[in-house]
């Protein structure tokens, strides 16, 4: 799939006023049918109800996929459901996509409620010295090689304004396939707003950096503009999401 994947305009939908539920009550369903204990965070998306928006969006998805409306990682799909709205992901192919998968955000604050912990993972797992490589990954970096979506990210953080697309289909200033991606890691702070100075250093001394790790937080992204930001947030999140099962599959993130 490549970086530039075409992104259509999300398709916002509310579940009729019959169909509607209480998703904010969810202390009676923090047990999914296993018997499994489940966080707020994941009882928002867990339901065996087909309509259910997580269920609705990940059979819609299929359906735009095979009509042909949607195509690679491209389209996003997002419904409102009372109080939430649950919004489909970038970066996942759209035909497989799982309620797993999904994003909820709080309508009134616009806060999210909830978010897949791809980039939690990795942390840990580079953490735990689970990945160590004399080249790449370790416990203060994240390193991955030879994946297509690498080429969506720029190099020196901030980018190139150039549209030129090079050999191999990147653009000029954005990495290459047999280039390896690596996202520094810092450490997590009680308060969000501590991370202020450790973020900076981290940025200062990888100037190649487009975005930076927080262990046991999640991930900071930055572009040249709005637009560069979003796309490199969409190639990461499905980096991650890749490293991750890659991980569970025995395979080295970086040869």
């Amino acid at each position: 799939m490549a970086a530039n994947d075409h992104i259509s305009e999300p398709v916002q939908m509310e579940a009729p006023a019959s169909r509607k539920r209480k998703t904010t009550d969810i202390s009676d369903i923090l047990q999914n049918g296993s018997g499994q204990v489940l966080s707020e965070a994941d009882a928002l998306i867990h339901s065996p109800d087909p309509s259910h928006p997580a269920n609705h969006i990940c059979e819609l998805c299929k359906n735009f996929y095979t009509f042909g409306w949607v195509t690679g990682t491209g389209g996003g799909v997002s419904i409102r459901d009372d109080k939430h709205i649950f919004i489909a992901p970038s970066g996942v192919q759209k035909e497989l996509m799982r309620p797993t998968d999904m994003f909820v955000m709080e309508y009134e604050t616009k806060k999210y409620l909830r978010r897949p912990a791809w980039a939690v993972l990795v942390t840990l797992i580079c953490e735990a010295g689970l990945q160590d490589h004399p080249i790449g990954s370790g416990k203060n970096v994240f390193a991955i090689s030879e994946i297509e979506q690498i080429k969506g990210i720029s190099r020196g953080g901030h980018g190139s304004s150039s549209t030129e697309i090079l050999e191999g289909g990147r653009k000029a200033g954005n990495l290459g396939y047999y280039d390896t991606l690596k996202v520094p890691i810092i450490d997590n702070t009680a308060h969000e707003e501590d991370l202020k100075d450790t973020l900076e250093k981290a940025i200062e001394e990888w100037p190649e950096a487009t975005a930076v790790l927080v262990r046991r937080h999640g991930v900071y992204v930055w572009g040249k503009d709005v637009a560069q930001a979003k796309t490199q947030c969409e190639s990461l999140e499905y980096l991650f999401q890749l490293a991750v099962e890659m991980h569970r599959m025995g395979l080295k993130w970086v040869k």
